[in-house]
């Protein structure tokens, strides 16, 4: 059982073995020993303190771990021994001894000894070995390029890097290593920077005095400066922070509730259908998205945090590329996923059918009633946008979908016709063919009333494929056609008519086939002329946008306006071409 001793190291609490606590008192008292009498060896020492606090903390798992002697001899291999070093001025002209050491990586910091307004453009240039003057000068070109755009880009680098103000920092930001020899040249240098200052204070007076007059100037805009750029940086954390949390609860929420394929949407892509076309399981294709949309939110939330405390911890490279691979990893998923899907649905067929009804005598009527699936004993399981999953009496799953289309004709016989063509896509035009001939649909006769269903079904191992139903009802000149429901819905049908009415309008009325194909209504309100306004002295304006195409019809005090869109073309009316 050994003692463990609590230290304070650069003001960081270590828990510390005993034994491991002797021998790092001894390494730091030849440090001080080597360095008595040498300028600025309390700077030294208080910049080794702080990079073996740096060392241990980067070897602890967790804060309640006790560093033992194997970490301080860890530590001490690094920083290297007092003797190791000359402490003399010849240790600053003779060329080191050779030795192989692992190439450090460079950390981006401020210099803010060497900067005009924040040491941005200096510690950028020694991140990327460049001359900080080319830095200074791609920010002024930015800027102006940019209209001043990049003026906040600055200030938030400003906000967001941090000033290199020890000795440590200073090295790391050049990518030198941190030990005693490298650390001590530093302050040497600082030191004798100050004797040259003083040796050439009457050679260089006027100029110094200018440049520090300058560098006033500069220091007091900047401060301005930073002062406006915090409060804008600090307002963008917060909305960074509102947005990312928003986003991941509303993922959450539709991943646990409506469903991720219900909250999430990319255009171009139905993540049902292409989990079924690839066979692939729903909850890790919801997963794959969930990734793909909750990684960056968190990222924007991780920064906006940043952006708003200082001091904040990082998550760790690990957490980071962890993160990263596997949003990687989800959208490549995905992508596979797409076009896996988009190959399954690539080419499309169909199979269509002819049909003679019955003849009808003029003038007969004949009555289209169009069935709805509730009321044909369907019970839906299951709704994913017009497409319903539920089990026969056989307990089989069964596809529906209300993809139906109907559309009226003149017949050129005596008899109604019906041509019913079914649409299915496939990954060939055989495997399209072959989907398309799966369809059931179903229609039926009772004396002069036709039953259509408004919907298709096909078997669930047939998949999501864009089944749809085009219905042709051909019926003879003079026919008079009427329309009924089994429910209060209004089904759209598409025929040439003489009014300006959409399909859905249509079938509240009456109508007879003329020779022309046309279908002229027999019990429509007569039409008002495009001056004329309302009872109620209110126009009559009407846009309507359905799967038949568009509607408009506008009417404002004695001007008018009728722009009609469909299979025909595109059709504009205005007042003046009254």
């Amino acid at each position: 059982m050994n003692k463990t001793v609590n230290i304070n190291l650069a003001n960081i609490f270590f828990h510390i073995d005993e034994e491991a606590y002797r021998k790092l008192r001894n390494y730091l008292e030849a440090i001080k020993r080597s360095f008595a009498g040498t300028p600025g060896s309390d700077e030294i020492i208080a910049d080794i303190e702080a990079r073996l606090a740096e060392l241990f903390h980067e070897k602890m798992q967790h804060e309640r771990q006790v560093i033992t002697e194997k970490e301080v001899d860890e530590v001490i291999a690094i920083m290297g021994q007092p003797e190791d070093y000359m402490i003399d001025e010849d240790i600053f002209e003779d060329e080191p001894i050779s030795r192989k050491e692992p190439k450090r990586t460079k950390k981006l910091y401020r210099d803010i000894d060497h900067k005009y307004i924040a040491g941005v453009s200096s510690g950028l240039g020694h991140y990327f070995k460049v001359d900080a003057l080319w830095m200074r000068l791609l920010w002024i070109i930015l800027t102006i390029g940019s209209s001043g755009g990049f003026i906040l880009v600055y200030g938030l680098l400003w906000i967001l890097i941090p000033e290199a103000a020890t000795t440590s920092q200073k090295l790391d930001m050049r990518g030198e290593e941190i030990n005693i020899s490298n650390i001590e040249r530093k302050v040497k240098e600082g030191f004798d920077g100050v004797a040259d200052k003083v040796k050439n204070a009457d050679y260089d007076a006027m100029g110094n005095k200018i440049k520090s007059s300058g560098q006033t100037f500069f220091d007091t805009i900047g401060k301005i400066i930073l002062f406006f750029f915090k409060i804008i940086a600090k307002f963008i954390g917060i909305i960074l922070i509102i947005a990312g949390t928003a986003g991941i609860i509303a993922l959450l929420v539709a991943l646990f509730t409506v469903g991720i394929f219900k909250g999430v949407n990319f255009p171009g892509m139905d993540f049902y259908q292409m989990a079924d076309a690839t066979n692939t399981p729903i909850w890790l294709a919801s997963l794959f998205i969930f990734f793909v949309s909750a990684i960056p939110l968190f990222f924007l939330l991780y920064l906006g945090l940043k952006i708003l405390v200082n001091n904040l911890k990082s998550i760790g490279n690990i957490a980071k590329f962890s993160l990263l691979g596997l949003w990687l990893i989800s959208l490549i998923a995905l992508i596979v996923l797409g076009i896996q899907q988009g190959t399954a649905r690539a080419f499309e067929g169909s199979a269509t059918t002819k049909e003679q009804l019955f003849s009808i005598n003029e003038p007969d009527t004949l009555k289209v009633v169009m069935v709805s699936p509730e009321n044909s004993g369907i019970l839906n399981t299951m709704n994913i946008d017009d497409i319903m999953l539920y089990k026969d009496d056989d307990g089989n799953d069964i596809l529906l979908s209300n993809d139906v289309q109907v559309k009226i004709e003149k017949s050129n016989t005596s008899s109604s016709q019906i041509r019913i063509r079914k649409d299915a896509r496939g990954s060939s035009f055989n495997d399209a063919r072959e989907t398309a001939e799966k369809i059931a649909y179903d229609y039926k006769t009772e004396g002069s009333t036709i039953y259509l269903d408004h919907f298709l079904t096909t078997h669930r191992s047939n998949k999501f494929k864009d089944q749809e139903v085009q219905i042709n009802l051909a019926i003879p000149v003079g026919t008079v056609l009427s329309y009924a429901s089994d429910n209060n819905r209004c089904w759209t049908m598409r025929a040439p008519l003489d009014r300006n009415m959409n399909g859905c309008e249509m079938t509240k009325y009456l109508w007879r086939m003329d020779a022309n194909g046309e279908l002229i209504c027999l019990n429509c309100p007569e039409e008002k002329d495009d001056d004329d306004d309302d009872e109620d002295g209110k126009e009559n304006n009407r846009i309507i946008i359905n799967e038949e195409g568009v509607d408009i019809d506008i009417k404002d005090n004695k001007d008018s306006f009728k722009m009609k869109i469909d299979e025909n073309g595109v059709q504009i009316k205005t007042k003046e071409d009254n």
